[in-house]
């Protein structure tokens, strides 16, 4: 017989999986799951629902398990959209739940009822459903956690009916799924023939090196064949040490530049990456006459529309551990070249991107994770602040702003090792609330916000098609450090150069336990030259 609701075997299932905190914000539609809210349940409020959405995205990329997310109805869904479709792109594994109307008045069209909820977050949820049956709901919500945590991972999407909570349902035991699996046999040795009669090798390693933790055997495949190693097109993650000597650089979201990157090695085996990220148009080939592409990811439907090469279907480690098994031969060719350093940046009157970057890879802690959403300023970051360990970068790898800010937040609070989050003014504008939320739960996050007076990607994006000035690309007259110790977060503010060692001594000099701080820099100079018109 059974003894339990919905909302005692839900909570049950979250306990056991690990899902105790729970990120959301609360309506009317939800009001009955939080009815006798466990002791042991840390609820993490975002005063809009993107930002919690971000927040629970940072903590599942920093505890590596699905998290849990509270949205509200139809409209509390529709202001998420942006932050489940990063998840979606970002391949972070999210249980996302949104209340709905009684079952009684959803024929009625009610007042916050949400017409088709399963069709509304598609297709940027890897499933989305509204169980038929009250005693469904356990059930559903366990399946949606598996289906998240099974790679290619992503965000899940359950509509729960408000009188739902309150209803009969039988338990539900988790159970594993092991989503690990590895290419046919015969697709490894051809690949390991091929990488062996080469002249000239290279990796390009994507977002999902990261996120199945393979950074190990990239780095002795690398080594193994004497490759170079590039990150793909505007990468949300880590994936390759780039201090080490085979690193080459990032490629650019380009097609013609990102051909002539390639062009100098005759084979390039992609990990985890679509490879073909494009932000601008122009008419070139994906790759130059004599480069031929073999692409590793466990996504077959990134397999299927990728425009050439060939791809094995697989999950990475065990891939990477049969491929280099597989090589026998010492190959015959020196490594290619390191890429060359840049000239260290000369500190004189304004802030420039390139004194504050130098002066934060100077000051950065070994173990720190370092998050990241300027736009204008992303090449700049990653010419002068490698990073060297798996999980130690994050950012958005799909370009819908809001991400950063509330990103911090979450995987700060997965392990409480502080997150330093460089962002934009106009990328902090999207999602400022969060600070509320960083300083309510005292996560260990330093923001330092990058002040260049506008949207100044989307100027560069308008002189290289030859559209200047942009309308609608200015942004003044805020003073963000008013701003967030409005939000209950610490604050300093510097326009000088001779202002910024200290003043960024104090914001990355505070304990793990000490909360966040923000700080904010007025720069000027040098926007990055992604969007610039190239000549090459």
């Amino acid at each position: 017989m059974t003894t339990a609701t919905v909302r005692e075997a839900v909570v049950r299932f979250l306990r056991d999986t690990g899902m105790t905190t729970v990120f959301g914000n609360p309506g009317s539609t939800e009001l009955r799951m939080f009815r006798d809210w466990p002791d042991d349940f840390t609820y993490v409020l975002g005063l809009q629902e993107s930002v919690a959405v971000g927040m629970a995205a940072g903590h599942a990329l920093g505890t590596r398990r699905a998290a849990f997310v509270s949205l509200h109805s139809a409209g509390g869904v529709g202001h998420a959209l942006g932050a489940v479709f990063n998840a979606f792109r970002d391949r972070v594994p999210l249980v996302i739940v949104a209340g709905q109307q009684a079952r009684s008045l959803i024929q009625l069209r009610p007042f916050l009822g949400a017409d088709e909820p399963a069709l509304f977050p598609r297709p940027y949820v890897k499933s989305a459903r509204q169980p038929e049956r009250a005693e469904d709901v356990p059930a559903v919500l366990a399946e949606a956690y598996r289906i998240a945590m099974t790679h290619p991972r992503g965000p899940v999407f359950v509509s729960v009916p408000e009188d739902d909570w309150d209803r009969p349902a039988e338990p539900v035991t988790p159970r594993t799924v092991h989503s690990a699996f590895t290419a046919a046999p015969d697709a490894l040795d051809a690949l390991a023939a091929r990488l062996e009669a080469c002249a000239r090798p290279a990796l390009v390693v994507g977002p999902g090196v990261d996120d199945e933790d393979a950074l190990d055997g990239v780095r002795t495949l690398a080594e193994r064949i004497r490759a170079g190693v590039w990150i793909s097109p505007l990468s949300g993650r880590s994936g390759f040490p780039e201090s080490h000597p085979l690193f080459q650089g990032f490629l650019p979201p380009i097609a013609r530049q990102l051909a002539a990157r390639l062009a100098p090695y005759d084979v390039v085996v992609a990990l985890g990456t679509p490879v073909f990220t494009y932000h601008v148009a122009d008419d070139g080939p994906p790759l130059a006459p004599g480069t031929e592409l073999f692409h590793l990811d466990c996504d077959p439907g990134q397999a299927a529309w990728l425009p050439t090469g060939t791809s094995i279907v697989t999950t990475l480690r065990p891939a990477l551990e049969g491929l280099t098994g597989l090589l026998r031969k010492e190959p015959d060719r020196d490594p290619p070249p390191p890429r060359p350093a840049p000239a260290p940046a000369r500190a004189e009157g304004h802030i420039t991107p390139e004194v504050f970057f130098d002066l934060l890879r100077a000051r950065l802690p070994r173990d720190r994770v370092l998050i990241e959403e300027a736009p204008s300023h992303r090449d700049t970051l990653h010419a002068r602040v490698p990073v060297e360990s798996g999980g130690g970068f994050l950012t958005t790898g799909s370009g819908a702003l809001g991400w950063g800010l509330p990103l911090a937040v979450g995987r700060a609070l997965a392990d409480r090792r502080r997150v330093v989050c460089v962002l934009g003014d106009g990328s902090a504008l999207y999602s400022v609330q969060a600070l509320w939320s960083a300083a309510r739960h005292a996560a260990p996050v330093t923001y330092v916000l990058l002040d260049n007076g506008g949207y100044a990607a989307v100027r560069a994006l308008g002189r290289r098609i030859g559209i200047a000035p942009v309308p609608g690309t200015d942004i003044t007259g805020i003073d963000f450090a008013a701003l967030a110790q409005s939000f209950g977060c610490p604050a300093a503010r510097a326009e000088h150069a001779d202002e910024l060692s200290a003043a960024l001594d104090h914001a990355l000099g505070r304990g793990d336990g000490s909360g966040p701080f923000l700080l904010h820099l007025r720069v000027t100079g040098s926007a990055g030259t992604l969007y610039e018109p190239w000549a090459g």
